[in-house]
């Protein structure tokens, strides 16, 4: 088989490409946004991470929408994060 074809073929159809995107600082939390391709668009997906008492906690923020670009995901992510945190704060990692 061709590698091409291999690469197409054997491909996650739901990777992060994320990696690019800086992750960002809100209220102590830090809001790394990781779009997830689908479809030829992508995902909302991404993490809310905080250190409490030495202990990282992580808090997976993954939703339906799906948009043209990554950069866009990620920013809507990243809107959609910081209203999760306004709304729910610590109780997110319980």
């Amino acid at each position: 088989m061709l590698n091409w074809l291999k690469k197409w073929a054997f491909r996650s159809p739901s990777a992060p490409v994320g990696a690019d995107i800086a992750p960002i600082n809100y209220q102590g939390y830090h809001i790394y946004p990781a779009p997830i391709a689908e479809g030829g668009q992508y995902r909302i997906n991404g993490r809310i991470i905080q250190l409490i008492d030495g202990t990282e906690h992580c808090y997976d923020l993954v939703r339906a929408d799906l948009l043209p670009s990554a950069e866009q995901a990620a920013e809507l992510m990243i809107a959609k994060a910081k209203r999760v945190i306004d709304e729910h704060g610590n109780r997110l990692f319980h």
